[in-house]
């Protein structure tokens, strides 16, 4: 019988190895597939850019200074050497669950002034947050009042007399505390 090297050996139970898992993949049945796939990784939330809402286009007026333009946009997210007069507000976000969203405002400027602007048409604030929501909606809304039957279960605390026997016992609370830190240095 010949000698085998051990680096051989090792390489020829590593083929055998990878030929039974694979014989074994072959013969996992289409239940087990179907199961393997409803499992879905989870996916990393990808927010870039800066969030543009409805209203914050609507104050933007042709003339305003460039410092006024951010600070109702703040600092546009690119800036270009090239075209030093040319702010681009770009925003994506990617979720699980939720189409991609992608929008896009440029920003024009004469020398220190705003010329004129324009990009897609933005969502409010509350539809953008609206978006965001990807919990299933259920068709009941929630009781936000008190009905009258359980409203008079509800006994009153008189605020002169203590809730329970335990709260009569306490000590009185101190009229003023004791600072946080020492003020001698």
């Amino acid at each position: 019988m010949p000698v085998i090297p051990h680096c051989r050996s090792g390489a020829l139970a590593a083929a055998v190895l990878t030929c039974l898992s694979l014989a074994a993949c072959s013969s996992v049945g289409d239940s087990t597939r179907s199961a393997l796939t409803a499992v879905t990784p989870y996916k990393v939330e990808v927010v870039q850019g800066n969030f543009v809402s409805k209203e914050q286009v609507g104050a933007l007026r042709p003339g305003m200074s460039r410092q006024q333009v951010r600070d109702i946009l703040g600092t546009s997210l690119l800036s270009d050497v090239f075209h030093a007069n040319r702010w681009d507000y770009v925003f994506t976000i990617r979720r699980q669950g939720v189409e991609p969203q992608q929008r896009r405002l440029t920003l024009f400027f004469d020398g220190e002034l705003l010329q004129r602007f324009e990009g897609d048409e933005m969502p409010s604030e509350e539809e953008f947050v609206a978006t965001l929501d990807t919990r299933r909606k259920s068709g009941k809304v929630p009781e936000l009042e008190l009905p009258e039957d359980k409203l008079k279960k509800i006994a009153p605390v008189e605020p002169d007399k203590p809730a329970d026997e335990a709260a009569a016992k306490r000590p009185p609370l101190p009229a003023s505390y004791p600072p946080l830190e020492s003020t001698a240095r």
